[in-house]
């Protein structure tokens, strides 16, 4: 028999439940609202498709100009700019991009050439619209972003290489480049390793060391012998220098300290270069010294934009 005590007791655990579960629709409704939010602001990866088919994998972050499109090096593939994303996306529109037979991109090519990984920058550069590009380049990212900029001349605006362009006229020849690749084609993974290795100094922190020379080492072979030859033969044709006979931007150079830059010779063919040098630092500066390498980067931007404006 429900007495009126009874009654108020059962009105009292209904509102009360009532109200939990009401906290708790409402708590629900947010977690989802969130996660939604989340996902319609992540930057999921994209696909491009190069000039010879071949999908090429890319990322955008940021709205702001110019857009700053970042080019990894040999064997290597977008992570190595994780140091870059967030901090340069908060005033620029930043690409990263894994070059065919690199990261999540197309293994089709025969030949990994820099004039074909040139038409994957312009593939992912193309569709953001930007007519103020500035692209940036790690080591062999270099000649590839010298290769884009030949190929979008009305976009970008100026050159920026990562411890690369040390002497664009260094005089290879073809007996030193099959020295150089012998070890490679023989035991790749052991060489490969000792090959990275050799371009980091022993201060460089041991994960960040472990974590490149497992990466590196890991690449397809294929891909990473041809890529090497077709970037060194480019010394011995004198290509690595005439290419920028007819490239009108300014060039900079964030570089380590590891080896000399031919300031002569780089400025026989470039409209202008100058470099930026770290103390101390090794070939794979972004990952090592990121917070150093992050200001360095910002004054060459800020360089470039400036030489852009007195146009």
């Amino acid at each position: 028999m429900i007495t009126a005590r009874n009654h108020r007791f059962f009105h009292q655990l209904f509102t009360k439940r009532t109200s939990v579960l009401t906290s708790l629709l409402l708590a629900f409704m947010l977690a989802a609202t969130t996660i939604q939010a989340s996902q319609a602001t992540t930057p999921w990866p994209q696909v491009a498709i190069s000039k010879d088919g071949t999908p090429i994998s890319y990322e955008i972050y940021g709205t702001g100009e110019p857009t700053l499109v970042f080019v990894h090096g040999w064997s290597c593939d977008s992570r190595y700019w994780r140091a870059q994303i967030e901090e340069f996306s908060k005033k620029y529109r930043v690409v990263v991009l894994d070059l065919a037979g690199h990261g999540h991109s197309g293994l089709l090519r025969g030949r990994y050439t820099m004039r074909a990984f040139g038409e994957d920058v312009r593939a992912v550069t193309e569709p953001t619209g930007s007519s103020t590009v500035i692209l940036v380049g790690h080591s062999m990212g270099g000649p590839v972003i010298a290769e884009a900029a030949r190929l979008m001349p009305e976009r970008v605006i100026g050159l920026i290489g990562v411890d690369t362009f040390d002497n664009i006229e260094y005089p290879m020849t073809r007996a030193e480049l099959d020295q150089m690749i012998a070890p490679l084609i023989d035991d790749f993974q052991g060489e490969s390793r000792k090959f990275a290795q050799s371009m980091i100094l022993p201060s460089t922190d041991p994960q960040i060391r472990e974590w490149i020379l497992a990466d590196i080492s890991s690449a397809p072979p294929f891909v990473a012998l041809s890529a090497m030859e077709e970037m060194m033969a480019q010394f011995i044709s004198g290509e690595a220098a005439r290419i920028f006979d007819g490239i009108k931007v300014p060039v900079f150079s964030v570089n380590g300290d590891l080896w000399p830059v031919d300031y002569e010779a780089n400025r026989r063919h470039m409209q202008s270069f100058a470099t930026i040098t770290l103390k101390d630092t090794d070939h794979f500066l972004m990952l090592d010294r990121p917070y150093a390498f992050n200001q360095a980067l910002e004054q060459a931007i800020y360089a470039i934009l400036r030489k852009s404006a007195k146009k």
